[in-house]
Formats: structure tokens, sequence, C-alpha cells
């Protein structure tokens, strides 16, 4: 995933696009990137940030980066704002994307004679890609358009330009972008909450397929939004930070609502709930009300050194990293019958490792409540590195062991109302060893988001969606 922040201002704007750009540090850990225009003079710096934070990376170059126009980025994937120089005059761009065409779509810019400079990952940069097909067009909105017409995947945007921002959402809008307005001053960003301390407040939320041009004069809209949409479910139920508003939905609440309506279904008899931090919070909350018990830390994070900039790519170091950074508590778990609630299981790898330390610890019993259904697809639409492939996933594991080592009949095991659901559900729950294992129904998740199940995408759970 990648998150990216960008601001207009009519006074040096350096401190707010690094502040800005630091609070999307929970959507990328390997790549950041600022960019400025300085009365038509650019400056750039990218940095990796795989063993570090941003902050720490960056507050050396803040000084020579001038001006009062900027986007940053944090990502985990390639380094980028990538700066050009075309006939539509110099521009910087960073995206929020993923290209499942991507050699298909090189070979067309190759056959064009033009050419790529990028090459530090041994592949060609998807944002340079995107640059470079921009730059197809007559004007920015016709290359932009150009994107949305041949990217099979998703794609945002922002492009930095000497006087402004503009903006572009995905076609589908897969993934959101937010404009916040201080005065004349206004940020845009992938997450709402980036913008507050800085005193910006929310007026209003791109839509799928719109292109905006923001300036100190105000917003300037290049293209209507599209019809449809498909932003998707995850973002609510993990990725976003708690007191992001999706299309206007917060993330905590819904959040909480998924936690209530499972905890009030629920007949399990526990002492009391607990989080397995720090994605599992607002739902254990929204599960002590439902169910009517407790709320108790039976777990918690070590917060000072293990932040997520620290979880590596490699399986195994994320692994140790996520067992290391959650310590159980031995009196508040001794002897009790314990609820934990968490936001979804991939692998089922890290909860399995949990499990066995809380036992360690001393619970009678532990019971595991999930905010959405299982996963049995990987995400093919975002760079979401919960769900990269199927083959990771613990469903398709399963569904293999029960259908004789081919995985097949996916539907049967998409409906909460079928033996085979219930067979797989069992199958994941003796895999991680707790004493039960619940999902909530994807129509939950549907109530408690309160967006048309049309206009959100749900292919994790059931390969429901459209586009590319």
């Amino acid at each position: 995933m990648s998150g990216f922040f960008g601001i207009v201002s009519d006074k040096p704007c350096i401190t707010d696009l690094f502040y800005g750009t630091d609070y999307h540090s929970h959507l990328g850990t390997r790549r950041a990137g600022l960019a400025t225009f300085d009365n038509g003079k650019p400056h750039q710096n990218i940095h990796s940030i795989e063993n570090s934070y941003f902050r720490t990376k960056f507050t050396s170059d803040l000084n020579e980066m001038a001006g009062n126009v900027g986007i940053g980025i944090i990502s985990d994937t390639e380094s980028q704002p990538m700066m050009v120089n075309s006939h539509m005059g110099r521009f910087a761009i960073a995206t929020v994307s993923r290209i499942n065409n991507v050699e298909e779509l090189e070979k067309d810019c190759l056959s064009r004679h033009q050419q790529f400079a990028d090459l530090s990952l041994s592949r060609t940069n998807p944002t340079e890609l995107v640059a470079l097909m921009i730059t197809q067009g007559q004007n920015f909105v016709d290359g932009i358009e150009n994107v949305y017409r041949h990217v099979k995947g998703s794609c945002n945007m922002l492009i930095l330009v000497p006087d402004g921002i503009i903006a572009a959402r995905d076609r589908y809008g897969r993934t959101p972008i937010v404009i916040g307005r201080r005065g004349n001053d206004y940020a845009v960003a992938s997450e709402s909450h980036s913008y507050v301390n800085l005193g910006f407040e929310t007026c209003r939320f791109v839509g799928p397929g719109e292109i905006v041009k923001i300036t100190t004069s105000g917003i300037e809209q290049l293209k209507a939004p599209e019809d449809k949409m498909q932003i998707c479910s995850f973002l609510w139920i993990y990725y976003g930070f708690p007191c992001v508003e999706y299309e206007g939905v917060n993330a905590e609440e819904v959040r909480y609502r998924l936690g209530e309506a499972i905890g009030r279904a629920d007949d399990v008899k526990a002492d009391f709930v607990s989080p397995i931090p720090d994605s599992g919070i607002g739902m254990a909350l929204g599960y002590s009300a439902g169910k009517g018990i407790p709320y108790k830390r039976g777990m918690l994070k070590y917060t000072p050194t293990w932040s997520r900039s620290f979880m590596p790519v490699n399986q195994e170091a994320r692994n140790l990293v996520a067992r290391m950074k959650l310590i159980p508590s031995r009196a508040v778990l001794e002897g009790k019958d314990v609820v934990f609630c968490d936001d979804s299981i991939v692998r089922g790898t890290q909860l399995r490792d949990q499990v066995r330390m809380v036992y360690a610890y001393g619970a009678k019993s532990v019971h595991v409540r999930i905010s959405c259904p299982p996963l049995v697809h990987g995400c093919t639409f975002l760079n979401f590195s919960a769900s990269k492939t199927d083959n990771e996933l613990i469903t398709r594991r399963v569904i293999a062991e029960l259908e004789g080592g081919v995985v097949r009949n996916l539907e049967a095991y998409h409906d909460e109302t079928t033996p085979q659901y219930a067979a797989m559900v069992e199958r994941i729950r003796q895999h991680v060893g707790v004493d039960s294992l619940k999902f909530n129904s994807l129509q939950t998740v549907c109530d408690a988001i309160g967006i048309d199940k049309n206009r959100i995408c749900t292919h994790c759970f059931d390969n429901s969606s459209y586009g590319d």
C-alpha cells in the first residue's frame, strides 16, 4: 500500500508537507519522497525507509526544499515522486497504484520511442510509466484519461505543477483522495487525519475518476466523477487510521459496529474481551458493548520501537517482529476465558503464535472473533501486503485440504450458511489452535460501512467486483 499528501499554500509549505506525509507512515514501509516547486524550480528528495522512520530520513532535507506547493508519498513499492520535463512543462508525480499490465504498457511506450530512466529496482518504475503515459496526451486531462483507459488494476495520482496540484482518483475509486482547507491553503491526501493537526478541515472527497486542480484560488474540476465506485472495504476494516473518514464514513465507527454486531450474536461464555492491538481495538470496544462483558487488555503492543515501519518484507522476519512487539499480560489472562478480537486472518501464522503465547501466560480458554469474513481471494486491484496472492491465504490451504488437494467450489466457501463454510472455519480454528473461532458475515460488513454493496469492493471475500 502507499499514501500520499500534497499542500498548496501562499507561504512556504515544507513543514506542512513533511508532517502531512509522515502521517501516512502506517501505509508504507519501503520508500518515501518529497517534491516541491519554488518559482518553477523543482526540488526532490527520495529515501529508503526500510530500516528507519520517515522523520529521521527527511529532517536534514527540509532546509533545501523551498516553495509554496509540494507533494510527498510513503510507499511499499517504487521510488517516487518522479520529476518529469515534458511538452506540458515540468511536473512531479506520485501514485498510489497497482498496475497489472506493466509489461504491455512498457512495450507501448518503447514503441513510441519513449524511454525509462529509473531501473533502480531492476524493473520499470510504475510511477514513471504513468508519467510517460500522461505525456502522450495533449494536456494533463487527456494524458490522465489515457492512463484510465489502459491501466489494469488501479491508479490514484497527485501531479505537482508550478502553480498547484492536479489530483486524479482511480476510475473506480478503489482508494480515496480527500481535500482539506485552511483559509486559502489546501491539503490533498490519501487519509483525512493527516491534515487535522495542521489546521485543515475536510472540504470535499474526490470522486471516482474525477480530476481536479487545486491552487490557492480554489478547486477547479477538470473532469466530473464517474457513476460507478468500488472503494476497498478493507480500508475500513484494517488499513485506515482509526479517525479517518472514507466517503464520509469514519473507520473507527465501522470497526466498533462490526464488534458490536458479532458480540450481540455471540453465545460464548467469557470473562472479558481483549483486542489484538492495534487493529482489533475498535472491534473489541464494540464487542464489549454488544456482548456486555468487560474490555481488558490481555495483550499489549510495545510501541516505542516496534512500529509498522519496522515490518520487514521477508515473511519469516515479519512473523518474528509480530511476536516481539506484542506482550501478553499474565495478571489479566491467568485462569480466564478470553475473547480476542482482530481484523482478519491472512496466513494464520501470526495468530497461531499469539494464541500460543496467551495460553502459555495462563488463559483458561481462548476465543477469536474476526471483524470480516474469511479472505478467500488475494487482492488484484491494490498493493495490499495483507493478501497479495491466493496461495498465501490460509483459506486456500484449508480448502485444498477439504477438497482432496484441489482448490475448487469456492462459491460454497463464500456463503456462511453452507456446510463447506462451516468446515473451512473449523479447519482454520484447528490450525490456529483456539477454542472457538467466528467471522462476521459479508452483510454485516456492508451494514457497518453503510454504503451500498455495489459501491464497495468485496473481491477478497466473495470474488465480487467489476473493472479490470
